[in-house]
Formats: C-alpha cells, sequence, structure tokens
C-alpha cells in the first residue's frame, strides 16, 4: 500500500517574529488564508487517503496540527520530543508504518514547500512510486528542475537513464558558489534537491541499517512499541540519544541505489522572508507585501508581511524587509535576513524566551 509522511519540524526561524516555537512556520497563514501545513496536506490528499498520510513533527506542535489538519486520524501524528534531523524523522515513520504495513511504499515530502501546478507535481510523484515499487531495494529523490542559477540550495546530479523521468543518481552536491550553479544549470544534468523522497518502508530501514547502524535498532524497538501503552516512557528515554545527522549526510549519499525522478514544477522554498518575492505578485515599484493594510510612498523593492489589520506604511526606502506580529517587528536590508538567526541568539541572550 502506498503512504505519505509530511515531515513538518523545525520552527522556521528565518521566518521570524511571524514564526516561534511555539507557532512554527508551517502553521503560517500567509497565503490565500491557508497555512503551508494545509497546502502541503491537500496537495498529498488530492491522490492519497486521509488515512494513508501520516505527519511527524515536534510533539509540542501536534495540537495545532491536528487542528490544522482534522481529516488524520491521530494515531497518524508522530511526535518527536526533541529534534534529531531528518534521519530519525524519515527513520521513525518508516517503523511505525512498515510495523502497521510491511509492503508499504512511502512518499515523504515536505510541510514548508509551494508547489504548482499540481497535475506535473503529481505525475512525478506517480513517476516516483512506480520506481520505488520496481526496484524494490532503491531509494528515490525527487529533483526539481532548476529556473535559474541558485545558491541555496544542494544540487542532484542525475546519470544513466533508467525509464521515463527517471534516472541513477550520480552525484549530490552541496550548495554551491554562483558560478558553479551557473554550470551546473547549463549543463542540463543537475537538478535542485528538493528533500522530498519515495522508499519502501524495508529499503530506507535496510540502509539505515547499513550506513547508521546505531539509529538502526532504537528505531526499530520504537516502531514496534508505538502502537502500545509504553511507547511514550520509551520514546522520551530513547530519542534523544540518537545520532543527529541529516538522511542526506547518513543515508542518501552513501546508499547503494539511488534514483532520481524529474519534477518540472514552480517549486518554492518558504523558509526566507526573500521567498515572498518568488510567491505574492509585486507591485508596479517592486513591493511585495502579504498583509491587508499598506501604503508605500516613493518606495522600492520592499518585503512587508503582517498577519492583523496593522497598517505599515513606507516612505522612500528600498530593499527592506518589515515584518509585523503582534508583539515584535523586524526591520531589514533584504539582503540581511541571513543573520536573522544571529539576531533571534541575541534576543534569546537578553530576553530568554520572551520574543523566541
Amino acid at each position: 500500500m502506498r503512504h505519505a509522511v509530511i515531515m513538518a519540524g523545525g520552527a522556521g526561524t528565518r521566518l521570524w517574529p511571524l514564526s516561534r516555537q511555539g507557532r512554527p512556520k508551517q502553521v503560517l497563514k500567509l497565503f490565500g488564508g491557508k497555512s503551508l501545513i494545509r497546502e502541503s496536506y491537500e496537495r498529498v490528499a488530492s491522490w492519497l487517503a486521509p488515512e494513508a498520510i501520516c505527519v511527524i513533527t515536534n510533539e509540542a506542535h501536534l495540537p495545532m496540527l491536528a487542528k490544522e489538519l482534522p481529516e488524520i486520524p491521530p494515531a497518524n501524528l508522530f511526535g518527536e520530543p526533541v529534534g534529531r534531523d531528518t534521519v530519525n524523522a524519515v527513520g521513525l515513520s518508516a517503523a511505525i508504518i512498515g510495523q502497521r504495513d510491511p509492503e508499504a511504499t512511502i512518499g515523504v515530502f515536505t510541510a514548508d514547500h509551494i508547489i504548482k501546478p499540481l497535475d506535473r507535481f503529481r505525475g512525478a510523484v506517480e513517476t516516483a512510486f512506480a520506481a520505488a515499487e520496481e526496484n524494490v531495494g532503491s531509494l528515490v529523490t525527487m529533483g526539481i528542475t532548476p529556473s535559474r542559477p541558485d545558491t541555496n540550495y544542494g544540487y542532484v546530479r542525475r546519470g544513466d537513464r533508467v525509464s521515463d523521468g527517471v534516472y541513477q543518481v550520480k552525484q549530490f552536491a552541496e550548495k554551491p558558489n554562483l558560478e558553479a550553479a551557473m554550470e551546473y544549470v547549463g549543463s542540463g544534468e543537475y537538478y535542485w534537491n528538493s528533500g522530498m523522497f519515495v522508499w519502501r518502508a524495508a529499503a530506507i530501514m535496510s540502509q539505515i541499517q547499513k550506513h547508521l547502524p546505531e539509529a538502526y535498532g532504537p528505531l526499530c524497538t520504537l516502531g514496534a512499541a508505538w502502537d502500545g501503552e509504553d511507547c511514550a516512557e520509551m520514546l522520551g528515554r530513547i530519542y534523544p540519544e540518537l545520532p543527529k545527522i541529516s538522511v542526506d549526510y547518513a543515508v542518501m549519499e552513501r546508499a547503494d541505489e539511488v534514483l532520481v525522478v524529474e519534477m518540472d514544477c514552480n517549486w518554492i522554498d518558504v523558509g526566507s522572508w526573500p521567498a515572498m518575492e518568488s510567491v505574492v505578485v509585486p507591485d508596479g515599484e517592486e513591493n511585495v507585501s502579504v498583509c491587508r493594510n499598506v501604503v508605500h510612498l516613493s518606495s522600492r523593492g520592499n518585503i512587508v508581511v503582517s498577519e492583523d489589520d496593522h497598517l505599515i506604511t513606507t516612505i522612500g526606502v528600498e530593499d527592506l524587509v518589515i515584518a509585523h506580529s503582534a508583539d515584535a517587528t523586524l526591520v531589514c536590508g533584504k539582503y540581511d535576513t541571513v543573520r536573522i538567526k544571529e539576531l533571534v541568539a541575541r534576543l534569546k541572550d537578553n530576553y530568554a524566551d520572551k520574543y523566541i
């Protein structure tokens, strides 16, 4: 049977001050009144029943995600007591689903991306599921056809063709400099690394066993105990001790058989405020406004964000980010948003968790 896991961990620090520890970016309603997690769920639910969809997130966020996704059975909402990076998130999910359905094929999707159009997304996902089912030991990643040289994404280089839209993976490349990114895109052999995957539950667990054995045993133990009465105590004791590492580093770059499926979609990783420029239509002066009330006067290239009715006005400014929440406001240069994590660390020093 086919299953889906939506990974909804992380607090989204780069979207501060709207995204906080107690209100992560996946529940922000910035686009058309729908949260990012809701958008992700509806994409997957267009072809898969709610009973086959699972979400893994920080256990503290389970109530708000349950409210956003009432269709998903409570047993399909998996809570991590602490974040231990993506290899453990996908491993725990596969261990649980594999216990429930030993023949499971699992698609792993993200909670903070905007992907359009839906038909192309669904077509690529169907191709990826078919590839994972036909090549039973393989791990399948989905590569986004790049629209430009971009230094913010990792890349996947394709190798030999396996079937229509499916290739062997020749190389995973880290976030490149601009010169390398231009070379990658110009070659036609590279995709953006989407962080979305399809594999049989048994295949990913086998590769974790081979390449990260210290996590394999504990994950299997938790998967076997998950639906039992003692799971909570066991999870709190075992999970924080797992090695913290991404699935790319731990498994994908080392696995025996990795395939890539081409996904020719408009794909936006909503990971920072400048990403709004790829989502929202600007005004005549290239200002992007994600808010109800805004007036710009002699201003150009700004990004203004607010979820409430607060009026934001600008006069004679360029290339600023202004993000307003109920108790905090960010004003910074558009090209300085990479320092927001540094700012949040300073806030923690000055105010503890009050604004975090």
